[in-house]
């Protein structure tokens, strides 16, 4: 199993609007692509202007297919255009991490 975990900031003031354009034009379509997400979080103490989701795949493999679809997809474009005109975000973190040997999901 491997888990993408992602944390984005917003500019202060701005994440409840980011989060309302990406549940109406992103989520779906990235839900269509990836699947059901392990998480979608909101932080409630320390950066207050960030927000978390972890989505699962199987394999490296697996994540980019199912990526490069999505990257293919004209609704996802336009979200991401949409989403680049707002310029809520400030800055991504990526991870890409795996189960430790005595976690069993």
């Amino acid at each position: 199993m491997l888990y993408d975990v992602r944390t984005y900031t917003c500019r202060p003031g701005t994440l409840k609007k980011h989060l309302a354009l990406y549940a109406e034009h992103g989520y779906g379509v990235q839900r269509r692509h990836l699947g059901e997400p392990l998480a979608y979080l909101q932080t409630e103490t320390g950066n207050v202007n960030s927000y978390t989701h972890i989505w699962m795949f199987a394999d490296a493999a697996d994540r980019e297919r199912k990526r490069a679809g999505m990257q293919r997809d004209p609704e996802w474009a336009a979200y991401l255009e949409k989403s680049a005109q707002a310029a809520y975000l400030v800055s991504q973190d990526t991870r890409l991490m795996v189960p430790t040997p005595f976690f069993k999901p």
